[in-house]
């Protein structure tokens, strides 16, 4: 009997698999590689929306919850996956930092924004309004947090590379069936294909595609992510990760000539050096409309669970969600009503 099939071996999924294997729980994941959006992503983490200077939702225990996550995936494989480093905004007037200044001394925000402004002079970046620093920030390499957890989930005998088929379900009282196994829970985290769901595709999942760059720009000498209408994260060797778009209309994974000049744009208007760009990728993030998650039990199936709408806080909001359905499920915790996906229930299912 396995406890759980898991569906989706993305942010969301392995981050469900790694707490029920803690628990020592049976499980079974499959992916068939459609969904790159985990992938391919920033993978920054960021307890502030710059944008409107407010507290990313639930920042606090986000932060407690991934630190925890990402720390113990470090010792299971003596692999540094979360890498913590400040991310700076760069500020274009006076007026930004007042702005800084009045948020900083926000309730929610003041454990996050530093009050002394950054006046370090970079090599290829012209600041004479000096940087704001955000505090308890970093970025979690997702390619490489992803490549191991699944190498080792294959060599657990833990892992199908398969599409797969909801028709093959079948159900008992207690149980669920698919393929001639038998599992207690099933638990759906499959980004953005759940559209392709038949039990839970008509929530509004509407997706976000986000384009990024890989530039090389050897007099570019920066050691914390840059950011303002753009992310600019140092890899290394002068390689830098840059993004991203944001498009609500185009829902595949194939870069374009418009994100692409949206970006070469915004680049020029932060750094004044010469660049070269190395590589150019997209995804579609899964996203809701109210920009909180889908968590939660199916209303007439009790063994088969969502865990998904993560959008672009996939490294924050994974593991903190994952735990909070964890509990719902073996310990009949209450979801908050916030990310409980039954608050879509009257208005979009038929």
């Amino acid at each position: 009997m396995i406890d759980y099939i898991i569906v989706g071996a993305g942010l969301a999924g392995i981050s469900f698999a790694e707490l029920a294997l803690k628990n020592d729980k049976k499980v079974i994941v499959f992916d068939n590689d459609s969904q790159n959006s985990s992938r391919i992503a920033g993978g920054l983490y960021n307890p502030v929306i710059l944008k409107r200077f407010t507290e990313v939702w639930d920042a606090e225990n986000q932060l407690k919850e991934m630190a925890d996550f990402y720390d113990s995936l470090k010792d299971n494989f003596s692999v540094t996956f979360d890498n913590r480093l400040p991310i700076y905004r760069k500020f274009f007037s006076i007026e930004e930092q007042n702005n800084w200044f009045l948020a900083s001394d926000k309730k929610l925000l003041s454990p996050f924004l530093s009050t002394t402004i950054k006046f370090s002079n970079y090599k290829g970046i012209n600041a004479p309004y000096g940087y704001g620093e955000v505090l308890q920030t970093g970025y979690v390499d997702t390619a490489l947090l992803l490549q191991y957890y699944r190498e080792f989930l294959r060599k657990s005998g833990m892992f199908c590379n398969e599409v797969f088929n909801y028709s093959a379900l079948s159900f008992t009282t207690d149980e669920v069936e698919y393929n001639g196994a038998k599992a207690k829970h099933i638990i759906f985290a499959e980004g953005f294909g759940l559209h392709n769901n038949p039990y839970f595709n008509f929530l509004p999942l509407d997706g976000t595609k986000g384009e990024l760059f890989i530039i090389k720009a050897p007099d570019l000498a920066i050691d914390v992510i840059v950011n303002t209408s753009v992310f600019i994260l140092p890899l290394g060797d002068g390689l830098f990760k840059v993004g991203a778009t944001y498009n609500w209309k185009d829902k595949t994974d194939l870069p374009t000539e418009g994100g692409r000049m949206e970006l070469l744009e915004r680049i020029q208007e932060i750094i004044n050096c010469d660049f070269e760009v190395i590589e150019h990728f997209a995804g579609v993030r899964p996203t809701v409309r109210d920009r909180r998650p889908l968590v939660g039990t199916h209303d007439v199936y009790p063994q088969l669970h969502i865990l998904n709408g993560l959008g672009t806080r996939g490294v924050m909001l994974g593991p903190s969600m994952a735990k909070t359905l964890y509990n719902h499920i073996e310990y009949k915790m209450p979801l908050q009503p916030e990310i409980n996906w039954v608050r879509f229930l009257k208005k979009f299912k038929k």
